[in-house]
């Protein structure tokens, strides 16, 4: 007999049907006079996160929505992350409810806006602000080239739902009530604290008190989860061998040879990974005429890699 019971799944399933961890973000987006507004979201994931030409984001929200109204406008928003403070959580709240206008929420708005590094970086465009009290932030543009969503219209006044012959399946208006948008991540603000913990590595103590949303659980209140005290558990070491890595690297190109010392300098890196990270390094030898690859020149490329990712912080 089984220990489970079958829940029925409805509408708004992650709520309603699931406890379901989540983020809590203010999302930053420009009304049609150029003034910054916020909205409350949890259904924002990262989406793209290697391999691509860019970074993004996912966000799932009701089409008619401000934040949804004005992304389709004006294609950019910002993405607050707020630390945990029950008068930040409760001010959060505030800005959700449904019906209010930009002007409606942001009158008695608690929270302070300045210009992120995109509005220094480009003087002749608009872009949204961000909240000074996020610990972090995300300035993003909406890739609405994807599914073929650049002629995607505002809803006309008076219209609650979008009426149409067909929907797109991942990007743009995707229901008559909802809409998903691909976010590229334009640049991640960090403040100096958590900035330096990532850069110089993290501790238990590193970690920004972030709250956890659990969704409308019921018809009055609006349930989260206040950050306790972060606990590292060690992750496991699998260590392959150096006939291991010599095997994958031999297959991926026959006119570029590993040595054995560079092999070894390659056991750490776990199986699902060590294709790309060979592929990278056979490209690498192509461009510089090399036919072996010792320790040295592993050196090397492990040097560049590392640059790359500075440069990209």
């Amino acid at each position: 007999m089984s220990s489970f019971k079958d829940l029925r799944i409805v509408d708004i399933f992650y709520q309603t049907s699931l406890f379901f961890p989540m983020p809590v973000v203010l999302i930053s987006t420009l009304t049609d006079d150029g003034k910054t507004t916020c909205g409350p979201y949890s259904l924002v994931q990262p989406f793209y996160i290697a391999g691509k030409d860019y970074y993004a984001m996912m966000l799932c929200c009701r089409n008619s929505s401000n934040t949804a109204q004005n992304l389709i406008r004006s294609k950019k928003c910002v993405i607050n992350f707020l630390p945990d403070r029950r008068k930040y959580f409760k001010e959060t709240v505030r800005l959700g409810w449904p019906g209010d206008t930009p002007e409606e929420k942001m009158k008695d708005f608690k929270f302070h806006l300045e210009d992120g590094l995109m509005c220094r970086e480009h003087p002749g465009e608009q872009f949204p602000q961000v909240i000074r009290e996020s610990f972090q932030a995300m300035e993003c543009t909406w890739m609405d080239s994807l599914e073929h969503c650049e002629d995607t219209r505002l809803l006309r006044e008076g219209e609650d739902k979008y009426e149409q012959d067909s929907y797109h399946d991942f990007n743009g208006i995707t229901s008559p009530y909802g809409a998903h948008f691909v976010l590229r991540v334009d640049r991640i603000l960090m403040k100096r604290k958590y900035y330096n913990a990532i850069v110089n590595g993290v501790k238990a103590a590193s970690f920004p008190p972030c709250p956890v949303d659990y969704g409308y659980r019921d018809s009055k209140n609006f349930w989260y989860h206040r950050r306790g005290r972060m606990i590292p558990e060690l992750l496991p070491m699998r260590q392959t061998t150096v006939d291991s890595v010599r095997y994958v690297a031999e297959r991926i190109d026959p006119s570029v040879k590993f040595t054995d010392d560079a092999c070894e300098m390659l056991v750490n890196v776990p199986r699902v990974f060590l294709p790309t990270i060979l592929k990278g390094c056979v490209k690498w030898a192509k461009e510089n005429g090399v036919s072996e690859i010792t320790a040295k020149e592993m050196q090397i490329i492990n040097d560049k890699r590392n640059k790359e990712k500075k440069k990209k912080k």
